[in-house]
């Protein structure tokens, strides 16, 4: 048996979707992949091809003993929700997808996880995508507490390009443009990605929860430029106003992801002013991600941005005429470059 899953770019919505504001995500045409069957025993052993590494342990002791013990979790949730294993497996995961590089590498080897567990059940529960999706989230972001939002899980597991609201209720909605080729750019550049999205979602949250104090009215998606700031210092008004203008940006490329037919240059245009926010404001780029961007705009691409949590990792290009030349300019400043299309979500092959 082999299951694939896709890795995600996120379009509109970065650093936006812990506070729970909406994004626009896309899954991409780079994919992780497990393939395995059950055993005679009660064993669970995953050969991670890419890594050289084997991970073991056994149904019968699912406690956590690293931090992020994402299979062991996956069991258990996918227990929690009713299926039942009468015998270990053993799986081999291999993947295209860049990691660490903020592509959602761990969401989409955790969906393809939990999409195996299902099948590896004694009685097929027989998930759809987004059951999927949200027992990943669980797996991932609820059971270790970490500051992530629904994004990854979601936009791996349903694939194409999504839009999704998490507050007040869950809200997922697939989106159908003829969008065309982008170009990944990795930098090669280590990030701490836990530590990005903990600074950058506290700070802020912090910022909202003293705005309700005079501003009571308002929720973090109603809230606008009109506010009571008088209890905010410079800092936090200057990263008040970058989230109010990333949230309207999102707006702005909702609007025209919905029309038949795209403006391109303005899509381009508006992702490529979320990356200026992120940079200048929540200070998430690098210098060899801005180069990157530079020399992509330069041959002809029409907008990009960091993806991901930043402090390294990648950036893509939209480049829908000519991804050859941007893919060859990014390498010329270093980064690895991949050509990337929209995708499907998690699937059997």
């Amino acid at each position: 048996m082999e299951l694939s899953t896709p890795g995600r770019i996120c379009l509109f919505g970065e650093h936006q979707d812990y506070l729970g504001l909406p994004i626009i995500a896309m899954a991409i045409s780079l994919r992780a992949k497990i393939n395995g069957n059950k055993r005679s025993d009660n064993q669970i052993i995953i050969h991670k091809r890419d890594l050289n590494k084997t991970e073991k342990f056994s149904l019968s002791n699912l406690v956590y003993t690293k931090s992020r013990d994402y299979f062991k979790s996956g069991v258990k949730v996918c227990k929690q929700a009713g299926i039942k294993f009468s015998t270990g497996f053993e799986c081999e995961i291999t993947s295209d997808i860049p990691i660490g590089a903020g592509i959602s590498s761990s969401s989409a080897i955790v969906v393809n996880w939990i999409h195996f567990l299902s099948k590896m059940a004694d009685q097929y529960p027989k998930w759809d995508q987004k059951k999927i999706g949200e027992l990943a989230y669980l797996s991932e972001v609820k059971e270790f507490n970490e500051p992530g939002g629904m994004m990854d899980q979601y936009t791996t597991a349903l694939g194409n390009l999504i839009y999704l609201e998490s507050k007040p209720h869950l809200k997922i909605k697939t989106l159908n443009p003829k969008l065309g080729s982008f170009v990944l750019g990795d930098s090669g550049e280590p990030k701490d990605t836990i530590e990005i999205l903990k600074k950058c979602r506290d700070s802020r949250l912090s910022i909202f929860k003293k705005l309700k104090l005079k501003n009571q009215n308002s929720t973090i998606s109603s809230i606008d430029e009109n506010a009571n700031l008088s209890d905010l210092n410079n800092e936090e008004v200057e990263l008040f106003f970058a989230t109010l203008k990333n949230r309207s940006l999102l707006k702005r490329g909702l609007i025209e992801l919905n029309k038949e037919k795209l403006d391109h240059s303005l899509i381009g245009s508006l992702l490529y002013k979320h990356h200026q926010t992120l940079r200048d404001v929540l200070k998430v780029s690098t210098r060899k991600i801005d180069s990157m961007l530079k020399v992509s705009l330069d041959a002809g691409a029409l907008g990009g941005k960091i993806n991901g949590s930043g402090g390294g990792g990648c950036m893509f290009a939209y480049a829908p005429k000519n991804p050859e030349k941007v893919a060859d300019a990014i390498k010329s400043v270093g980064g690895k470059s991949y050509i990337i299309d929209i995708d499907s979500g998690t699937k059997e092959k």
